[in-house]
């Protein structure tokens, strides 16, 4: 269980690495963009992000 949080915290990391690396400007236009959304609209997101990873997480315990 421990080695299968370690690995998914592992693999965030690498991904946002990785945009941070290769569009460090896109990364600035989405956070102006943010800062222009509501904070509803910006709850909603991070909520739909919340379901989609369990969703993602919860079909990766059934395949594995």
């Amino acid at each position: 269980m421990i080695a299968t949080i370690l690995l998914a915290l592992g693999l965030v990391l690498v991904i946002e690495g990785l945009v941070y690396a290769l569009a460090p400007s896109l990364v600035e236009r989405l956070l102006e963009a943010l800062q222009e959304m509501s904070l509803e609209v910006r709850r909603r997101f991070g909520l739909g992000a919340v379901a989609l990873g369990v969703g993602l997480v919860w079909l990766a315990q059934i395949i594995g």
